[in-house]
């Protein structure tokens, strides 16, 4: 079900860039981002009452509200530099640099999260590196 769920994200992700893309147009990049994070929080937020999860947010132990915190806060730079890059470079090559996140994801999991390398995920990003760098020079 995981494999199903990251893949059905995959999709999403490229229809945000495609629909950004063409949203951006005219716009400040930054009222942009905020426009999209209106929409997120909506949405997120009616999943959590749909699902009648509103009850646990007294169930977070204070390192995750920290840790949930700092995560809202990269990506909310994640997507205030993508949405610059987006607006100003093409999408065919600004995606691809987005997607640099794998590897350094990787090498972080490997760092602070003491994950596995392996060989595959090594050949795996060194793969993803490579063709980043052949799709945007």
């Amino acid at each position: 079900m995981w494999f199903v769920l990251a893949l059905l994200s995959a999709v999403f992700a490229a229809l945000t860039s495609i629909l950004a893309k063409i949203g951006i147009e005219n716009v400040n990049s930054h009222l942009a981002t905020a426009v999209r994070t209106a929409v997120v929080l909506l949405l997120a937020w009616g999943m959590v009452f749909l699902t009648h999860a509103q009850s646990d947010i007294h169930a977070i132990s204070p390192k995750s509200w920290l840790f949930l915190i700092l995560s809202g806060l990269a990506t909310g730079a994640s997507w205030l530099c993508y949405y610059k890059a987006l607006q100003i470079g093409q999408a065919s090559k600004v995606v691809p640099v987005d997607k640099l996140s794998v590897v350094i994801t990787l090498v972080l999991a490997f760092v602070f999260l003491h994950e596995q390398v392996t060989v595959k995920s090594a050949i795996g990003c060194i793969l993803i590196g490579a063709g980043t760098l052949l799709m945007v020079l």
